[in-house]
Formats: C-alpha cells, structure tokens, sequence
C-alpha cells in the first residue's frame, strides 16, 4: 500500500514537472485545446468562475482578466462573443486525505495536506456554445488545512501563469504585430 501511495505521488509529480515550462515559477501550465474558434471575430468575453475557494475568486478573476485583455479582448458580461469559465479542482495526492477540505482550519490537527490545485480555463463560443480553446494552471500543495498563499505573492504567480497559458491563444493583436515587424 505504502508503495502504491509513493508511485501515486511520484506520478503527479512528473505530470506536472513535465507541464512546467521550467522557468523557476511555482505554477505550471498544460494547453488542452487550441484554434477551433473564430479568433479573429472575438473581441469581447464574458467570465465565469465556478468552485473557487473564496478567498482566491476576486484575484484570480482579476489576474485573469489582465492577461486575457492583453490578447486584445474586453470583458462584457452582457454582449460577448466568447464565454470563458474559470474552474478549480483539487486531487489530494493520499487516499488517506480524500475527504480532508484544505481550506478549512481543523482545530489542533497539524497533518499536512498535499494536494494538486488546478484551475481549468474553458472558452466557448457565444454563438455556438463550442469549446474552442482550454487549458489549465496547477501547482502543488504541501499545506497544513487552512493555511494558504500570501495574496501578494500569488498575485505576481498567477499573472505569469495566465500569460504563459495564453501564449498559444491566437488572438488579433498578434496577428497586427506580426504583419507589422
């Protein structure tokens, strides 16, 4: 049993060193779905997050819309062409931790957590309600339940993640600076 917990552990661990991009960040990044869309017609975004813990939502949103608005699109939550679902997932590494929630502060208990945090990033076309491009972000956690990431720091970690996820989205800005260099 013991040997199957080590190999579990080791095989999360290799997924998400090899989804690394190996530049020193804590958090990596894995590309699932690229350019079915209409990129060129998206200009606007709506965005949704679903099963965010709360104190991670508003931030994570924001970072988020930084990075995306760098490919040239508005948030309009009314009038858009894509909808974009911001989703986070844990796996705890140890069947022992299953049921053990990493966000909830439990009294005396001092066991450490280790856990994978993903957050999945989903568009749709508007029009179509087609998945057209998806991806995710993800790090690993070895934490005691309750404690969590300094906002400040996770802030700068976040943007960097969400820029390098994006990187691969083809948008119409780096259509116009590739036809101007």
């Amino acid at each position: 049993m013991i040997f199957k917990k080590i190999a579990l552990s080791c095989f999360y661990l290799a997924i998400l060193s090899s989804c690394s991009l190996g530049d020193g960040m804590q958090i990596g990044t894995h590309l699932k779905l690229c350019c079915p869309g209409n990129y060129s017609q998206y200009t606007e975004y709506s965005l949704k997050t679903q099963d965010i813990p709360l104190f991670l939502s508003d931030y994570v949103a924001n970072e988020f819309d930084i990075a995306i608005q760098e490919k040239g699109l508005s948030r309009n939550d009314q009038m858009n062409d894509l909808k974009i679902v911001l989703r986070y997932n844990h796996v705890n590494l140890f069947p022992t931790q299953q049921d053990i929630d990493p966000f909830v502060r439990r009294g005396s208990s001092s066991v450490e957590l280790n856990y994978i945090a993903t957050l999945e990033v989903e568009m749709y076309e508007t029009r179509t309600a087609e998945l057209v491009w998806a991806g995710s972000i993800s790090r690993i956690h070895s934490v005691v339940p309750g404690e969590y990431m300094h906002e400040e720091r996770a802030r700068a970690e976040f943007q960097a993640a969400f820029r390098r996820l994006l990187k691969a989205y083809p948008s119409p800005l780096d259509e116009t600076t590739a036809l101007t260099n």
